[in-house]
């Protein structure tokens, strides 16, 4: 059906429920002889009179009668939808797509959606680990989550977490047989273990930072994961050295498990942001889970 043929059937509706033209006007926000003429056009299309009108009254005739039994219930549906559409504004409700490197899944999102989902239970979240730059819009993601330095700049970024370091580390029975890095170039010398990324990033390139130097070291292994948890797990066990968050390792390092090297060489860099395309409309679930996850020192 045309959008003109809606209108028109719109103020057929009205001119019946209001019994006079009048009225029907004043309700559609039209003149009388506008609202005369929309109801001659409709006749003409459909081809039989859906009036009878008179000095005093206003009634439909029966092919008027017969589509206003089918308009009424149909319009009352309509109205219904329209106003279950219009709460859904403002009752939290939807699925929220993130994709997320593993870390700031297990630190940062999780423990905050714990909290928040069953204060909303027609909120439904789907995260997604994965440690490739994907593209959220493409890969229709509501949001994604990386550190700060690797968000878009026409994206919306909102910190989640304070700023963090990477802790180069191995345990002390590794560095009892090997000898202690002192440069990230040493590391060449080392068993190291990676860290593979999705796509066709390969193995994650270990970057470092110190006076104004920026070198970013191919280091090599006996094993490769994509779960930071086995990486962990392997540099514990003595296997080589790992590069990992420092929240992650911070309790190994503190037990004595592992023996972190490197130090002067990893300064802060900016923490997890969740990020989104700046021309999304969020809706209030999304809100909610945005502000649930929001940083605050």
């Amino acid at each position: 059906m045309k959008r003109e043929e809606m209108a028109d059937l719109t103020a057929f509706l009205a001119v019946v429920e209001e019994g006079s033209f009048t009225r029907a006007a004043v309700r559609l926000g039209m003149t009388q002889p506008a609202l005369s003429q929309i109801i001659r056009r409709l006749e003409a299309r459909i081809g039989v009179r859906l009036l009878l009108r008179t000095t005093r009254s206003l009634s439909p005739t029966e092919a008027g009668a017969r589509l206003l039994d089918t308009l009424a219930p149909a319009f009352a549906a309509l109205d219904e939808t329209m106003a279950t559409i219009t709460a859904l504004r403002d009752k939290p409700a939807g699925t929220i797509r993130i994709n997320a490197v593993e870390h700031a899944a297990e630190a940062y999102i999780y423990p905050a959606l714990q909290t928040l989902l069953p204060n909303y239970p027609d909120i439904r979240v789907e995260l997604t680990v994965d440690y490739e730059l994907v593209d959220i819009a493409a890969e229709r993601f509501d949001a994604g989550v990386r550190l700060g330095e690797h968000v878009d700049k026409d994206m919306i970024a909102v910190r989640i977490s304070p700023d963090m370091r990477q802790s180069v580390v191995a345990s002390p029975a590794y560095f009892a047989l090997h000898a202690r890095p002192n440069t990230p170039q040493d590391l060449v010398a080392h068993f190291c273990i990676n860290l593979w990324l999705s796509g066709s990033r390969g193995h994650y390139v270990w970057e470092f930072s110190k006076g104004g130097r920026e070198p970013k070291v191919r280091v090599d292994g006996p094993l490769t994961f994509n779960d930071i948890g086995l990486i962990r797990q392997a540099a514990i066990d003595g296997v080589g050295i790992a590069n990992l968050p420092e929240p992650y390792v911070a309790p190994q390092v503190a037990e004595g498990r592992l023996v972190r090297v490197l130090e002067d060489w990893c300064p802060p860099k900016p923490g997890y942001h969740l990020y989104y395309p700046s021309r999304r409309q969020p809706t209030r679930a999304f809100e909610l889970v945005v502000n649930a996850l929001r940083y605050r020192s």
